[in-house]
Order: C-alpha cells, then structure tokens, then sequence
C-alpha cells in the first residue's frame, strides 16, 4: 500500500499519522483519538455498510468487467477523455482525486496517463480497485465519503466524477464538496442524469421490488433476474425481421439494460455480462437524482467554480468547470 503523509482526519482536519507497527492493526490516527482501520491493504474512513452497499457487491462481483484492458475496446478511454475535453494527456503528472472509483475502468485510464490519481469510493468496491492497480507507484485508494475526504480543501489539480453524482444522497452537496477539493486553476470533471433518463415501467418496478431486500438479497435476485432475460436478448438479436418485431416487443417488458446495438464490439460474453452488470446497477441504487444542464452549471457557479462547459451527453449532462487562478 503506497501511504500519504498529508491525510487529515475527516472528523477533525488534524493531521492523520500512519502505524504500521506489528503490535497493533495497522491503521492511521489522529491527535483527537480517532483512528482509521487498514484492512486488505486499504484505508477505511468509513463504515463498510452503507446506502452504497450494492455497488461494493457489484464492482467486486465485475471487477475486471469495465476495464478497457479486458474488453479489449475503448470503451471507457472514450467517455473520459470526452469529459476532460478531449486530451488525456492534461492529467500527465497532475494530481487527480477519483470520487466513485468503483472498481477502476478510468482509474486505469487515468494511471496510464500519467496521473497522480488518489481514488476513493464509498463501498467496498475500492477491494477490487487495489486487486486491479495497487501495485501502481502513482496509485493511493481508500474507502470514504466524498463529502469526508481525509485529504486538505483545495489539494487536487483535477477532481473526477463520473458515474457517482447522481446517486448520493444530496447532488448539490456533493457537488460543493467536489468543488471544495479543487485547487485555484484546477478543474471539476462530473456527469449526472438528466430528465428522461430511462427508468422504463419494467426497470422503475423491478427496482421499487429490490429495494425492500437488503442489498445482498437485492443484488443476487437483480442478477437472476437479469441472467434470465438476457438469454432471450441475445437470442433475438438477429438480422431477421421477425427476430427484429419479437426484440422491440421484448424490450418493452424487459428491466434489462440492453447493450447489443450500442457496443457489438463487445462479443457476446462481455456484452451479456455488461447488461446484466449495468441492470443490477440501474434497478438496486439506493438514490437516483435527475438535474438539466441548467440546474447543474446552477450547482457549479453556487460552489463558486466557473463552468467551462455543460452540455447533454454520455448518461445525461457532462460538465467541466474550474477554480479561478486566484481563487481563495
């Protein structure tokens, strides 16, 4: 595990001093008493159960999933070098803070570019974030709260969210949080539903369903549940016209998240696995918010960032925003 020196404690901004004697569990305290478990090589700031419980099962359950260098596409390459504006090479030998690490598709990115990337992530998916890349000498992961980070206010050159916003409890809050961490003439990358959002009947009622069980209960059945339609999605995605009339019927009863026209690049195994990953993502998180363009260049400008662009794109709304130069 590569260790910070500059961690402070998220409960009393002191500074957190790291022990790694083989009398005690190895953790890290501050002066107030507070004092932070290491376990399996990774910081926890946080307890491991929480509203993003269903994520931790899924991103361990998919660890390998998403990342471009299993699916042997670009997939995730694309979207995030869409969201920094276009050139990867920005992040070569900055500081990055990746809020919602999840299990790594662009903290592998990130590190191959160069980056100095501090990843952390509410659930237990930063697990499979350190199996992934914590041999990486760029590389720091730790499980904690994005609003909590144990990290001082303006420390990053880039902060990165993507994928995450929109299912915490408060995305205007998250956003000030985000904004709090970017250093004067940094910049806060971040997407987020927006209005239209596809929640079919299916998937809104399937997922009203899960969230009575407890996330562990929740996810098994979601996967079930997704395994079992996407035998029947892969078996009418065929050219044929009736094939084509029995798909477009089926997709109107289906909670299945359906990837077979948009990445065909995929083979089936990979696509089969990225729907039902993406089910289970859609139909067991806890908060799901919906904001316009508008309502979140409205959180940028409030959370004293200025917007340097906020278009619809990707899942919803993509936004770039930075911290003036001069900014205290």
């Amino acid at each position: 595990m590569r260790t910070l020196e500059n961690l402070i404690c998220p409960v009393h901004k002191t500074p957190l001093e790291h022990s790694s004697s083989s009398a005690v569990e190895e953790h890290y305290s501050c002066e107030m008493g507070c004092s932070f478990p290491v376990r399996g090589n990774v910081p926890r700031f946080v307890s491991e159960d929480n509203y993003a419980s269903a994520f931790g099962w899924q991103w361990n359950r998919y660890a390998a999933t998403q990342l471009d260098s299993c699916s042997g596409t670009t997939i995730s390459r694309d979207r995030l070098t869409r969201c920094l504006g276009g050139d990867l090479s920005v992040v070569s030998g900055k500081t990055v803070l990746e809020a919602g690490c999840g299990s790594g598709r662009f903290s592998e990115i990130l590190l191959g570019s160069g980056a100095l990337t501090f990843s952390c992530d509410l659930s237990i998916a930063v697990e499979a974030n350190f199996t992934n890349f914590g041999d990486h000498p760029g590389h720091f992961v730790c499980q904690g709260d994005i609003r909590k980070l144990p990290v001082p206010a303006q420390s990053f050159d880039f902060v990165v969210c993507i994928g995450v916003v929109q299912h915490t409890p408060d995305p205007e809050e998250t956003i000030r949080a985000l904004a709090s961490y970017v250093k004067p003439g940094g910049m806060l990358i971040i997407d987020h539903y927006t209005y239209g959002y596809d929640l079919a009947p299916p998937k809104k009622i399937l997922r009203w369903f899960l969230l009575k069980f407890n996330p562990q209960a929740g996810s098994y059945t979601a996967v079930a549940i997704s395994k079992f339609f996407v035998f029947f999605h892969r078996l009418l995605w065929r050219k044929s016209r009736i094939a084509r009339m029995l798909r477009t019927w089926l997709m109107r009863i289906s909670p299945l998240v359906d990837y077979y026209d948009a990445y065909p690049q995929l083979g089936n195994k990979l696509l089969s696995e990225w729907c039902v990953l993406d089910t289970h993502d859609t139909v067991t998180d806890f908060y799901k918010h919906l904001r316009s363009a508008e309502e979140i260049c409205s959180a940028l400008e409030a959370s004293k960032l200025e917007p340097v662009s906020v278009t619809y794109g990707g899942n919803g709304v993509e936004a770039r925003a930075t911290r003036h130069p001069n900014a205290t």
